[in-house]
Order: structure tokens, then C-alpha cells, then sequence
């Protein structure tokens, strides 16, 4: 599947009326194992990818490059229609433009620009901060304006909940859609009538970040519009506690036939590795 059929295949999800729970993928071994589980849309975090790419938490240290590096890992491994978060755009709205033209190029389908005034400014709070309304305005026109594939979705993505309230963010969603952004994300949402009045406000299918229990409903996200709900990380949870385990096990004297049960079948592992594909290559070209 080429890229612009991957991001077909995304908008065409987009356009659905219900709301899926993208996998949280972060490597090539992910990448396939959600394929392989039938997922067809995927989400790399910007938190993850420090996680996975410096080690580092979640304070705007990884660079363009470094994320573009990582997306393009995951993309090259599956046909799963990849959406990433790439923050603030790595900068203004010129970076932003550089960001969407890399991202495009590492095959990736949607990406989300986020209006957070990052990195966090000295002596303030993180996340306690967004951009102007024009600065923001700015980069979604700059971002959409940077596609070279009229299938690639660019997602406004609205911090502002809980700096300007309901209010500021109804005004910052209006304005968002009509600078051209495809997708409108939101955080910091906790009633459902806060989704409700987005939906009011807005015609561009909506996507929501780890959301309170009240706002869980899937029936009811989808019939306000909302296309794409996130449900955390924990594929890269799970991971970080397996190699603790793991190391830990090792440390203290273990054998490895003592957690035999914690370890993946070979025909896990052949999905992960795509055994089968390089079995056949090696079979046709080296033969």
C-alpha cells in the first residue's frame, strides 16, 4: 500500500460515523503487531517517542530529525496508516511547514500541530501556556499550505481548555477550521457537554486525548462527531515493566527458563520479525 492510499484509507475512517481507539505504536516490532491484530490506524506520541528515542520524559527535548527518524521506522514496517503528534511543529510557522514536508516524506498520514507555547518558557509551569490566537492561526495555514499530498490530514490541535476555558476554545476551533486544518484535536475536555458544544461550533470530524471516565462513551463520541478517541500508551507501559522484570530476574540469579511464561510464542515473534517475508526473499534472491 503506498502512502497516499494509506492516507486514503485514514480520511476514509475520518469520514465514518464512529469513533476507534487508534493502536499506540512506537517501533517496527509494534508497528506489525498491531497490523497483524487488525488495526488499521495507529498513533505515535510525541511522549513516546522521547520515551523511546532519548529516554527522556516529555519536555519537548526530542528534535525533528530524531522524530521524523523514528516515524519513518514505524511507517517502513507496516501498511498501518500512521498519525503522529509532532507537538508545537519544532518551532514557528516556518518550522511548521519544514515539520509537515519531513513528515510527509517518512510516509506518514495525519499529523497534529498543537497551539501549547512550547518549549515551556522560563519560569512558567509546563503546559501552563498557549500561543497567540493569530501566532496559532498562522501555523495551521502554514501547515496546510506545506502538503504535498492533498490526502495528508493536518490536525489543529487545542490545548487552551484549561487556560481560557470552553470559550477560548470554541473560538480557537473556529478559527482552526477555517485556516483549512482537516481534523480538530482537543485536550483537557471533561464534560460531555464541552464535546457537545465543540460539535455545535465545528463541522471537521474531532478527536479527543485520554478523556475522564463521563466522557468515555463511544456512542455517544461518535454521534458528536468525534472520529478518533486516544486510550493511552500502554503497549510502551508494558514494555518499560517487561524489561524491568526481565533485567531484574537476570540481576537477582534467574535463569531465563524462570519466566518462560513471560516470553512470546515463535509465532509472535515471526509476526514481529515478518519472518515469513524474509524467508521467502532469501529463499527467491539467494537460492
Amino acid at each position: 500500500m503506498n502512502p497516499t492510499e494509506r492516507r486514503q484509507r485514514y480520511r476514509a475512517q475520518l469520514a465514518k460515523n464512529e469513533c476507534i481507539q487508534p493502536a499506540s505504536i512506537f517501533d517496527p516490532i509494534s508497528s506489525r503487531l498491531a497490523s497483524s491484530l487488525g488495526f488499521e490506524v495507529g498513533m505515535f506520541a510525541g511522549s513516546v517517542a522521547s520515551a523511546m528515542v532519548l529516554g527522556a520524559p516529555d519536555i519537548t527535548l526530542i528534535t525533528l530529525s530524531e522524530f521524523v527518524d523514528q516515524a519513518r521506522r514505524v511507517t517502513r514496517a507496516s501498511d498501518i496508516s500512521l498519525m503522529v503528534d509532532s507537538d508545537h511543529g519544532y518551532g514557528n510557522a516556518m518550522n511548521v511547514m519544514r515539520t509537515v514536508s519531513e513528515l510527509e516524506n517518512a510516509e506518514v498520514c495525519a499529523m497534529s500541530i498543537e497551539d501549547t507555547s512550547l518549549p515551556t518558557p522560563f519560569g512558567e509551569k509546563q503546559g501552563a501556556a498557549v500561543i497567540s490566537l493569530r501566532e496559532a492561526v498562522g501555523k495551521m495555514k502554514a501547515a496546510v499550505a506545506a502538503k504535498r499530498d492533498p490526502a495528508t490530514v493536518v490536525i489543529g490541535r487545542c490545548a487552551a481548555m484549561g487556560i481560557e476555558g470552553i470559550d477560548g476554545v470554541l473560538t480557537r476551533a473556529k478559527a482552526y477550521e477555517e485556516a483549512g486544518v482537516d481534523a480538530l484535536f482537543f485536550t483537557g475536555l471533561s464534560t460531555k457537554e464541552h464535546v457537545q458544544a465543540i460539535r455545535a461550533a465545528t463541522t471537521i470530524p474531532l478527536m479527543l486525548g485520554s478523556a475522564p471516565a463521563e466522557i468515555q462513551d463511544q456512542e455517544f463520541l461518535a454521534a458528536n462527531g468525534v472520529r478518533i478517541a486516544l486510550k493511552g500508551h500502554l503497549p510502551l507501559q508494558v514494555m518499560v515493566q517487561g524489561i524491568y522484570d526481565a533485567l531484574k530476574h537476570h540481576a537477582d540469579g534467574g535463569q531465563p527458563a524462570g519466566m518462560s511464561d513471560r516470553t512470546p510464542s515463535a509465532e509472535i515473534m515471526a509476526q514481529a520479525l515478518s519472518s515469513a517475508d524474509y524467508d521467502a526473499w532469501q529463499s527467491e534472491f539467494l537460492k
